[in-house]
């Protein structure tokens, strides 16, 4: 008697989620249950390949609240499925929030974290002085004119110069969580930059932080973006950033920025 062979068939997708229901990308296992995007896009394959094993590996595990255009990953089903019916089949069956935007065939090596070779996030936050309700779940509300009396104009030209400071390779451990697995943490930031959106109905004064890099540690961006806020409310100043990328600070030199006005927008290849 023949021995069966169980077939894989692999494919990439790219998706785009609004990570506001969510409590980030990687799931957490059947003893939590609280929802990820993971885990909701492996319902969905299993009820599609007839509950059988399906595994899901992504270029980037993004934190609860964070939203992405842009997210990357790979999926080995035991069901050969052509790639444009995977991509209407699924985004037929997965919550509003969640999106399959291309869908395409890879090999069984394909490996969305380890083999791309740059990511590029934006954090968007606007400084009008009463903001839109309607952006609350995808930017950060900065005020740039209030009568609390801890509430400064940004100084948006300084935020822009801080931002070079960034770039190339460094040291970011007083810019990441703590993390006991990771082997180093330098990374290389080819571009970092405060870009201005075009003027829209939601807002005059919607800014994002561009940046991008090789790989980026846990918290990495927002604690970028928590230091450029601080530097433009005047509580920081480029010295103050300048020595952390040089020397480790135990003690953060500001807040992290909130979850929700982070975006992973691209992973190259």
């Amino acid at each position: 008697m023949k021995k069966k062979i169980n077939m894989k068939y692999h494919h990439r997708l790219v998706i785009a989620y609004k990570g506001t229901s969510y409590f980030g990308w990687q799931d957490l296992g059947t003893s939590d249950p609280r929802p990820t995007v993971q885990a909701s896009i492996q319902q969905i394959l299993k009820r599609i390949c007839k509950y059988q094993n399906c595994t899901i590996s992504a270029s980037s595990r993004t934190d609860a609240g964070v939203h992405a255009q842009g997210q990357v990953i790979k999926i080995t089903i035991p069901m050969a499925i052509e790639s444009g019916k995977l991509l209407l089949g699924m985004n037929s069956l997965l919550p509003d929030d969640i999106r399959i935007m291309q869908c395409e065939p890879c090999a069984a090596e394909f490996n969305p974290n380890k083999d791309s070779k740059s990511k590029e996030y934006h954090y968007y936050f606007c400084t009008d002085t009463i903001y839109n309700p309607v952006l609350n779940d995808i930017l950060v509300h900065i005020p740039s004119n209030s009568k609390a009396s801890d509430t400064v104009s940004l100084d948006i030209e300084l935020m822009k110069e801080a931002c070079k400071l960034f770039i190339g390779e460094h040291d970011f451990y007083s810019f990441a969580k703590r993390d006991a697995n990771m082997s180093s943490t330098f990374r290389t930031v080819f571009s970092c930059d405060i870009m201005e959106s075009q003027p829209s109905t939601f807002g005059n004064k919607i800014y994002y932080l561009k940046i991008e890099g090789k790989g980026f540690l846990r918290h990495m961006v927002r604690f970028i973006a928590g230091a450029l806020f601080a530097l433009g409310k005047n509580k920081l100043s480029l010295n103050d950033i300048s020595e952390a990328l040089v020397n480790h600070k135990e003690k953060k030199i500001s807040p992290k920025a909130k979850a929700r006005g982070l975006h992973l927008i691209k992973v190259s290849y």
